[in-house]
């Protein structure tokens, strides 16, 4: 692990967030990622990470969040974990994404979280003071519900199973948690039965929603990673591939209208939420202005 200098940590996003669960900043406290995902779109070299499995934080990081979340500005929720997982392995000593939800909870912030591992957990005492006065929502990315497939494709993150049980323990403390069914990898993790699975699971451990787009991105220096490891993991799946989708960027899956109509049956089966204006609605608070905001 690395320290990188940076002049700003929050930035607000310039994307419009009922895109992406309602967010309306952006934070990411580390660069690079441990977890070993083959697929991770974060490895293009479109953001200039040389190293990408080497985590690095940047310098000052919860100094720098404080001044920037103390300022005048709206209130609104704040995105963690979109281009490196907040809770990679060091993290559990360095405790910066802690610190950054005690921050978010002190300023009166809300928070939109991602992650693979269960250390997420450790954090349910803030999550739940922030989730009582403000907006709040919890993604675990699951892919797929076989932990030995997971330690192919997501080598270093935690399993599955751990990661459906911390749905559970974020659910019992009234914390809003679903699942981020993404990517769903062609020929690998889009058949039927894990679809049906990931959905079933989720229900038994206490989601409230489920959102997947139905395959995955591929470009550049990231698609080369992933083909590697396929020549490595799944060897006759490459050349699939390469006659499947080309160069394309968006790799959708093969019969994708009646896999998504089947996921949809499911969810509605089991009373979860999928669509991504329904999630929002469900978690999303107005937020409050601060105090020096306020005209009257």
């Amino acid at each position: 692990m690395q320290f990188i200098p940076a002049k700003t940590i929050l930035q607000k996003v310039k994307f419009n967030g009922n895109l992406w669960f309602g967010i309306d900043y952006n934070i990411n406290l580390y660069k690079g990622c441990n977890q070993g995902c083959i697929y991770c779109d974060s490895r293009s070299a479109r953001y200039y990470i040389d190293d990408f499995d080497c985590v690095h934080v940047k310098e000052n990081c919860l100094a720098i969040l404080t001044k920037e979340l103390s300022r005048k500005m709206p209130r609104g929720v704040i995105g963690l974990g979109a281009m490196s997982d907040s809770y990679n392995h060091y993290e559990k000593n360095l405790q910066v994404t802690r610190g950054t939800l005690a921050l978010i909870e002190r300023y009166g912030f809300g928070v939109s979280l991602e992650t693979k591992r269960d250390l997420v957990t450790r954090d349910i005492d803030i999550l739940k003071r922030i989730s009582e006065k403000s907006s709040c929502i919890l993604k675990l990315s699951i892919t797929t519900s076989d932990d030995s497939l997971a330690r192919k494709i997501e080598p270093f993150a935690s399993l599955p199973s751990e990661r459906f049980r911390a749905i559970r323990q974020l659910s019992d403390n009234g914390i809003f948690t679903g699942v981020l069914l993404t990517p769903v990898l062609p020929f690998i993790t889009d058949s039927d039965e894990n679809i049906k699975n990931i959905v079933r699971l989720a229900h038994e451990h206490g989601a409230k929603f489920i959102f997947s787009l139905f395959g995955v991105t591929l470009r550049d220096i990231q698609r080369d990673h992933f083909f590697e490891k396929l020549e490595r993991y799944f060897p006759m799946l490459k050349q699939q591939y390469m006659m499947t989708y080309s160069d394309r960027y968006q790799c959708n899956i093969p019969d994708m209208a009646r896999k998504r109509a089947l996921f949809i049956n499911e969810c509605e089966k089991y009373g979860l939420l999928y669509r991504m204006d329904e999630i929002i609605a469900a978690y999303k608070q107005d937020q409050p202005e601060p105090e020096q905001l306020r005209l009257f």
